[in-house]
């Protein structure tokens, strides 16, 4: 399980949350927070904006009166278009499966009546760090990121927007290749992001990390270490996280 105050407080989510703040409305009247988690966005959005509805698919637990609760989806949002001043969708709309995912912005537009703040992983190679769930031996994406984005992209699922102002964070070239990712999964993915809250985006049960290989997949699992190290030494870095506010 993930140390959440651990990794709030790391550099680089410090980094990214304050980038974030930035990029936002100083004030305002109400926002919505996208899948709210743990509540720490909503808690800085409600310093800035008389009420804060922090909304996520799992009943909340935020033990703050200035901040409403609400359990939903962001795919069919139970608010009034042009409810809310600000709209905040950080770090949600990579475990959006493909197929719901345009509809999942359009609401984000729709409730939206000035600002729109996104944030995503920025051009993630969602094929390094899979995980093989023990129980139905399905592949998992990393962290149950099922998308990967780039301006392009963004810009493309939220069209009716104006960007207002687009900026990256952070520094990364963790990648792959199409060679080593197949290693990997011969291996059982034994590297994979195991300690991932999101359970199998198949079955729904919790991942853990394979108990025996055989030799065969553990030179598999060497071999394929090997691609990925030679890989990042001829990929640029690039920036982990695009951020982008849109004005409607």
């Amino acid at each position: 399980m993930v140390d959440l105050i651990a990794y709030r407080q790391s550099e680089r989510e410090l980094s990214r949350t304050n980038d974030l703040l930035n990029l936002m409305p100083a004030s305002g009247r109400i926002a919505l927070d996208v899948g709210a988690r743990d509540g720490f966005l909503s808690t800085l959005l409600a310093d800035r904006y008389d009420t804060v509805v922090a909304l996520d698919l799992a009943k909340l637990e935020i033990n703050d009166p200035r901040i409403a609760l609400v359990q939903g989806d962001v795919g069919k949002l139970a608010f009034t278009t042009g409810a809310f001043d600000l709209v905040v969708c950080c770090e949600v709309l990579e475990h959006v499966p493909s197929h719901l995912l345009q509809r999942a912005c359009d609401e984000i537009v729709r409730v939206a009546g000035r600002s729109v703040v996104i944030g995503v992983p920025y051009k993630q190679d969602i094929r390094l760090g899979r995980t093989t769930c023990g129980n139905c031996g399905k592949q998992n994406p990393p962290w149950g990121h099922v998308n990967s984005f780039d301006e392009h992209r963004l810009r493309g699922l939220f069209a009716s927007l104006a960007v207002l102002k687009l900026s990256y964070v952070g520094v990364t070239n963790d990648v792959t290749s199409v060679a080593a990712a197949a290693l990997m999964e011969f291996a059982g993915n034994p590297y994979g992001t195991y300690s991932q809250e999101e359970g199998c985006i198949y079955c729904g049960r919790r991942l853990s990390r394979p108990a025996r290989r055989t030799l065969p997949q553990k030179l598999a699992t060497k071999a394929g270490l090997l691609l990925n190290r030679f890989q990042r030494a001829v990929t640029p870095l690039h920036a982990n996280w695009i951020h982008v506010h849109f004005a409607k």
